[in-house]
């Protein structure tokens, strides 16, 4: 997660300001350049899944890191809008070849009623790499000059191939691989998650709980994606921040994320998924439209802390609903398949806003459209229907 999400993608929001100085691009570009990355992720995210299904989850994550980790070099070579947008793209495909599987991979390690908490662990990865992006990317920019931007995609993309080497070497498709049972599963249910029948793939594509799951999604996908790639650019351009201090409090919105997911994965545990994504998604719509409405100082901290105690535990929920509604062989073809509304709605969230910000000159409406679509999630949160005690 810290390689895929956390430095693939939102290694992106720290170095643009000054990657779009040097390149001399405009917002509407981009915006695309973010929408190219997403629409890489969204091809790769439903087969991504569906090949740890039938494959297993190691060979799958170790291949897209190292994709994702080759493609961010680079990009730190390329010289043009159209050149930036290709290995940005590719980048999104080795990111949705492997993180995908991995969040999916919880659900063969622990019981039903431990995948929230699971899971919740597994994306506190995206807040550590918020944290390092906040203190790193400053300091390589200013100790660089103009093609510092250049030397931070050098950097995190040998991090990430390494990160691949490390996944093969130490992941396991299941337990059983180690001669042990998943936590919280005992002996009479064991087969369930390592039984050899043959996958019922139909399960995962018509079931009306999962569709649901995924309409609701793209609300995630189009609002956080506007908020966390125009984050800096919007501080530097819009409330007065300097690229240091909009790098302090990217890191602090780290530090705030860091337990959002295991915090809001245990809530869903013990009092139901839906009630858990209605509050974050609640919850992120007031950050959404606090970042909009008051471009200050104290508006961005109170929008900033807001994101973050919620920032990642909507794909966290949904990874361990996925899990409860499908069982966890299928658990990664299912979050998978979800992942292709919520890269739907990622893959159209940048492009637009950035025409938005050309067209009216600030990224204001844009952050309002993202609430508005943040309070829709809510809404169709609250249209869920009970499936299991954890529902």
């Amino acid at each position: 997660m810290f390689g895929s999400l956390g430095l693939a993608r939102f290694g992106y929001t720290m170095i643009l300001p000054a990657m779009q100085s040097n390149l001399g691009l405009n917002n509407t570009q981009t915006g695309g350049i973010a929408t190219a990355n997403l629409i890489g992720y969204l091809i790769l995210s439903v087969f991504g899944g569906a090949l740890a299904a039938r494959y297993g989850p190691r060979i799958v994550i170790s291949a897209g890191l190292a994709i994702a980790g080759i493609a961010m070099i680079m990009t730190g070579l390329s010289n043009s809008f159209v050149s930036v947008s290709f290995w940005r793209a590719i980048t999104g495909i080795g990111s949705g070849a492997s993180n995908v599987p991995a969040i999916g991979l919880l659900a063969a390690w622990f019981a039903q009623h431990r995948r929230g908490f699971a899971s919740g662990i597994g994306v506190t990865g995206s807040s550590l790499a918020l944290i390092v992006l906040g203190i790193s990317v400053p300091y390589i920019l200013k100790i660089s000059g103009s093609d510092g931007w250049r030397i931070c995609w050098f950097i995190y993309g040998s991090f990430t191939v390494l990160l691949s080497l490390l996944a093969i070497t130490v992941l396991r498709n299941s337990p059983s691989e180690l001669g042990i049972l998943p936590a919280g599963v005992t002996e009479n249910t064991i087969t369930e998650i390592t039984g050899g029948r043959k996958l019922n793939w139909s399960k995962v594509y018509k079931s009306v709980r999962v569709w649901h799951l995924g309409i609701i999604y793209i609300a995630f996908g189009f609002s956080y994606i506007i908020y966390i790639t125009f984050f800096s650019k919007y501080l530097i351009s819009e409330v007065n921040f300097t690229q240091e201090a909009a790098g302090r409090l990217f890191m602090i919105m780290g530090w705030f994320s860091l337990f959002c997911g295991l915090i809001w994965g245990s809530f869903s545990d013990k009092f139901g998924r839906k009630a858990a994504l209605i509050i974050v998604y609640l919850i992120q719509a007031a950050s959404f439209s606090l970042f909009a409405l008051l471009p200050t100082y104290t508006g961005a901290i109170i929008s900033s802390f807001l994101f973050g105690i919620s920032a990642w535990s909507i794909p966290a929920i949904m990874a361990a609903t996925c899990g409860d509604i499908l069982g966890p062989r299928l658990a990664p073809a299912g979050l998978g398949f979800i992942t292709l509304f919520f890269g739907i709605g990622q893959a159209a969230g940048p492009g637009i806003a950035g025409m938005i910000a050309d067209a009216l000159h600030s990224f204001s409406p844009a952050l309002l459209l993202a609430s508005l679509v943040a309070t829709a999630g809510a809404i169709g949160s609250f249209m869920l229907k009970k499936h299991d005690g954890n529902m």
